[in-house]
């Protein structure tokens, strides 16, 4: 029986050692193919730079938004305040995760485009365009990548004691004040790993991005032009500098979530 056991847990070492080098392999590749020359001769580019300061400043606008207002949704969907709708409102958060990106962006047209229905209002009414601004960039990060935060928040308010909540309110606590005071802190780790999951869907968001505004360029929007009018080398460097960026965010916020545990 013990030698199953082992037969078991190496197998499964096998197939997830295979997973692991499929992540692992590409993307080390990918920083490693360049010479630090290179790398600093893009760098000193500021057609590259502003990209890239584009996709992380409004990848984190994006996410702030979404905690804005994902959070309070996702108490409501927590605390099934939606009755027989529950079912179709967590069906409608997470439509984005099974919806193509290229669809996404077509999708927002009609609402955010010149001819769209809020577009047309600020477009003929004060002659301001949504689309082709940054606006329209966190609109596209947004649609993407709200289902991250709410599925989080939810599955973290789900697990507070209801006990808890009685307590509050038994001694005069607000519903606001119990939330804030007790939900927030006890969901913190799942509102946190939500809201860092959220902005590093936004900050690799491409396909919806390209479709409403091509122009601010977004750092996955520089590499599909840098390849498709120069060639692998040039748009491989900025995408491992992206690259680079994003690892190291992604790490330096887990290290201090982790570190508050």
């Amino acid at each position: 029986m013990k030698g199953r056991e082992k037969l078991t847990y190496i197998s499964f070492f096998i197939l997830g050692g295979i997973l692991l080098l499929f992540i692992v392999l590409p993307l080390g590749r990918l920083i490693f193919a360049h010479s630090p020359g290179i790398i600093l001769q893009e760098l000193k580019d500021k057609t590259v730079l502003v990209p890239i300061w584009n996709s992380v400043f409004l990848s984190f606008v994006t996410a702030f938004i979404a905690i804005i207002f994902g959070v309070p949704l996702a108490f409501l969907m927590a605390k099934e305040r939606f009755g027989k709708l529950e079912e179709a409102v967590e069906t409608i958060v997470d439509l984005p995760l099974a919806v193509p990106h290229t669809v996404a962006g077509i999708a927002l047209l009609f609402i955010f485009g010149r001819q769209g229905l809020l577009g047309a209002f600020f477009y003929n009414g004060f002659g301001f365009r949504i689309t082709g601004t940054r606006i329209a960039v966190v609109l596209a990060m947004l649609f993407v990548s709200l289902p991250y935060i709410v599925d989080s928040a939810r599955d973290g308010f789900k697990k507070v004691d209801i006990s808890l909540e009685k307590a509050s309110r038994s001694l005069g606590a607000s519903l606001f004040s119990t939330f804030r005071y007790i939900y927030l802190p006890l969901s913190r780790d799942e509102v946190l790993s939500g809201f860092l999951l959220t902005w590093a869907r936004a900050i690799s968001e491409f396909g919806a991005v390209i479709i409403v505004a091509y122009y601010p360029l977004t750092a996955p929007v520089k590499i599909y032009d840098a390849f498709t009018q120069y060639n692998l080398a040039v748009s491989s460097a900025i995408a491992a500098i992206l690259l680079v960026i994003c690892l190291s965010i992604f790490l330096t916020v887990r290290f201090l979530v982790r570190r508050k545990k």
